[in-house]
């Protein structure tokens, strides 16, 4: 096996004097492996070997990044970048997109590119170039595919040490977590922290500033219970603390390698005035914004790596929304209300929060209707419909009944038979009568003829008596049909099961209403009857005619009480100012009374604001 242009410093040494041993080549490359105490030593070496093995290769190149993410950048080549063209970087970017080996010919050579894959993820791809009469390609891949498990060592290494670097970050940041809630008070608690942390990091002092409206003001200084005597330090501080805040960024001076440009013209005077090698300023954030930073000083030639910045960060990442939470519940209650009107304020007139500017539209909109609008009040109350003049027809004398021609419900006439009583006795007595009669009269003819004054007189006057019998009891049979007195309706009276019962003197047999006269009666709840007075008009519907509205006049109010179905209300009749010849006594209803124009809430919310004085009177001392 032979190599052109070795890459390994001794190699090129020995190919100087002309004195060439692979075995010494070799085992340099596999110290160099071996002892690498970087990613891209590690690859350089790990690609030298490689190529060793690959017969006819003239260029390889390694390209590793951020996990499918990228980008891929290259960290390793072979046997220099100048080998490396344009051709093969395309074959990697082509095997990267497709995640998968792809062999390119190009005249006398091919380009044969395999991607890195760990656990599905893409991490990098390593390609080389050979010649195409030296390996067949899928020689080439094999020997790629065992290389490859040197790079998921290495990738799984640096997770491993990452992974444990992780842990480690947050367990300390838990045990400060601990420490800030062991205080109660917010004071404490920021003292506390700046102390563990110059404890735990070395650094002397550290500082623990919140953001007002002029800058951040330091509220904690590690070791010191009271710092006015060092105020010149304390500006220092603060203005290094409002450098990161403005330009929201970790600032350190000085800074590591590879760090990104910022201003750090407060860390360098601290630097200068303070005697301290290293400054570090860290921003504290709650629910995305910045409210503090903590400022770290350390001297000696250590300064703040980049696993220390790493550690603060993550430091002030969980343990400022706590330090924020207990800042605030230390304030004052009249500040915490004036802060949450000012905050909802803000968000009402300030930018975005659509939603909560169009719930205060409506809400608005709401509070000025009910502000302004007015309905009609109404008590309502069940109601029952009543004739105006309500006869009861009774028996006129004992006897027994002879026929029911009608029912209760039943439409009748005035004159109307609604029922007979049995007249037999009294036709036998009239019988009797007019035989007697009879009788009398031819008396009387023969005491004329003797001319017997004194005796005719007597007989005339028996006639007479007769006669006025006689009229009673035909008045008698006549009052055995029972009329309706009036046009009306029978409210009450069934005779139909009753044939040839007795019935006495003086009996109901029917209840009988006119059609033409109607009067409502209301049960009003005690709570409303205070708003009823008479004179009042208002609307009746009831439940067989729901669609017919009656008008009616408030004319009495009972001021009796009466309990029913477990409540308490008081009767008011009314005047029915309608009429339908539909309507029929004891129909029922829902009744409507119309007070006044009141406010739509005040109507609404009148039976809570009741219950609620009553409530309170009860209560009252």
């Amino acid at each position: 096996m032979t190599t052109d242009n070795p890459a390994d410093p001794l190699a090129k040494r020995e190919a100087a004097t002309g004195q060439i041993s692979y075995a010494i080549f070799d085992q340099a490359l596999w110290n160099q492996f071996s002892g690498a105490e970087s990613i891209e030593a590690f690859l350089e070496s790990w690609l030298a070997l490689l190529c060793r093995n690959l017969s006819g290769a003239t260029a390889a190149v390694v390209l590793l990044g951020d996990p499918d993410t990228g980008p891929f950048v290259p960290v390793a080549q072979w046997p220099d970048e100048n080998a490396v063209g344009q051709g093969l970087m395309a074959a990697t970017e082509n095997a990267l997109g497709k995640r998968q080996p792809v062999l390119t010919k190009s005249g006398d050579h091919h380009d044969i590119c395999l991607p890195f894959l760990v656990d599905d993820q893409l991490y990098g791809a390593v390609s080389v170039t050979v010649g195409a009469d030296k390996m067949a390609p899928g020689e080439v891949i094999r020997h790629l595919r065992w290389g490859a498990g040197w790079i998921e060592v290495l990738l799984r290494r640096d997770q491993s040490r990452s992974f444990e670097k992780l842990q480690a970050r947050t367990a300390t940041a838990l045990g400060m977590l601990a420490t800030v809630l062991e205080q109660k008070r917010f004071h404490s608690a920021a003292s506390a922290l700046v102390t563990e942390l110059a404890r735990k990091l070395g650094c002397d002092p550290v500082s623990l500033g919140i953001l007002k409206r002029n800058g951040a003001k330091v509220i904690a200084v590690s070791h010191v219970a009271g710092f006015g005597k060092r105020m010149s330090v304390l500006r220092d501080v603060r203005a290094a603390m409002n450098e990161a805040v403005d330009q929201e960024e970790v600032i350190l001076y000085p800074p590591n390698p590879g760090w990104d440009y910022r201003v750090t013209l407060a860390h360098e005077e601290i630097v200068r005035s303070h005697k301290a090698d290293g400054v570090l300023t860290v921003p504290i954030q709650h629910q995305g914004e910045i409210v503090g930073a903590v400022t770290l000083e350390k001297a000696g030639n250590a300064g703040f790596d980049d696993d220390t910045v790493e550690l603060v960060d993550a430091i002030a990442t969980v343990v400022g929304p706590v330090l924020e939470e207990k800042r605030r519940n230390d304030r004052m209650l009249i500040v915490k209300v004036f802060e949450v009107f000012g905050s909802q304020l803000k968000r009402l007139l300030g930018p975005s929060h659509l939603g909560r500017k169009l719930a205060t539209l409506i809400f608005a909109g709401m509070v000025w209707y009910f502000a302004t609008a007015t309905t009609t009040f109404n008590v309502t109350a069940p109601a029952q419909l009543q004739g105006t003049v309500q006869r009861t027809v009774v028996a006129p004398f004992n006897g027994y009944l002879a026929d029911g021609a009608v029912q209760a419900g039943a439409i009748v006439r005035q004159g109307q038979v609604l029922a007979r009583l049995d007249d037999q006795d009294l036709a036998l007595e009239r019988l009797r009568l007019t035989t007697s009669r009879g009788q009398r009269q031819a008396e009387y003819a023969r005491a004329l003829a003797a001319r017997e004054r004194a005796e005719a007189n007597i007989i005339e006057s028996q006639i007479r008596q007769i006669d006025s019998q006689i009229a009673l009891v035909d008045e008698q049979i006549a009052r055995t049909e029972i009329r309706a007195p009036f046009d009306g309706v029978v409210v009450s009276g069934d005779l139909s099961q009753k044939i040839g019962a007795t019935v006495e003197r003086g009996q109901e047999l029917f209840k009988i209403a006119p059609l033409d006269g109607w009067r409502v009666v209301l049960e009003v709840d005690e709570t409303d009857l205070a708003e009823i007075t008479p004179g009042q008009s208002g609307q009746l519907r009831v439940a067989s005619l729901p669609d017919l509205p009656l008008n009616y006049t408030i004319e009495h109010i009972t001021p009796i009480s009466d309990q029913r179905e477990g409540r308490n209300f008081f009767r008011v009749d009314a005047v029915l100012e309608d009429a339908d010849p539909r309507l029929r006594p004891s129909m029922e209803g829902i009744a409507r009374t119309q007070i006044d124009e009141r406010l739509l809430i005040a109507v609404w919310t009148r039976p809570l604001v009741n219950w609620a004085k009553l409530l309170f009177w009860r209560w009252k001392p």
